[in-house]
């Protein structure tokens, strides 16, 4: 038989963060980031489009147990500890964001320009997940 190898998986679709308190991660990605709800089960997750990706925010107690509804199989998952998301943002969104982050209490925990030259800023969110803003030249030099 033939080598059926598949190419390499494209773009990211989703990628998730977990918190320990879901209506604080509403408050910070929702209103704060000013992101698109797309889906909201109480007590389980909030899920957030982010350009052509979803954004899912767990609570991992609700996300660690067995489904209950059989058409709708996902495993069980989850994770504990601080998590880490990079957003894509231009310099001067970079900017904005860093002053409003820090208005708002997020403040900055470190604002620097990698070898390439690119920009990054770091920070919290309200369950101490690491995120960062960056200019895309990070990773794809022609931007």
């Amino acid at each position: 038989m033939k080598d059926a190898t598949p190419p390499p998986p494209g773009d990211l679709l989703e990628a998730a963060l977990y918190v320990d308190d879901l209506a604080a991660a509403q408050d910070f990605y929702g209103g704060l980031l000013g992101l698109e709800e797309v889906l909201r089960v109480e007590g389980r997750h909030v899920f957030y489009r982010l350009g052509q990706a979803i954004l899912l925010v767990f609570d991992p107690d609700a996300t660690e147990q067995p489904p209950s509804n059989p058409d709708l199989p996902v495993p069980p998952h989850g994770a504990r500890g601080a998590g880490h998301l990079c957003f894509s943002a231009s310099g001067e969104q970079i900017e904005a964001w860093a002053a409003r982050l820090t208005v708002a209490g997020h403040g900055i925990e470190a604002d620097f320009h990698w070898p390439n030259g690119a920009r990054s800023i770091y920070f919290r969110d309200p369950a101490g997940n690491s995120l960062e803003m960056a200019e895309p030249r990070l990773w794809f030099p022609r931007h």
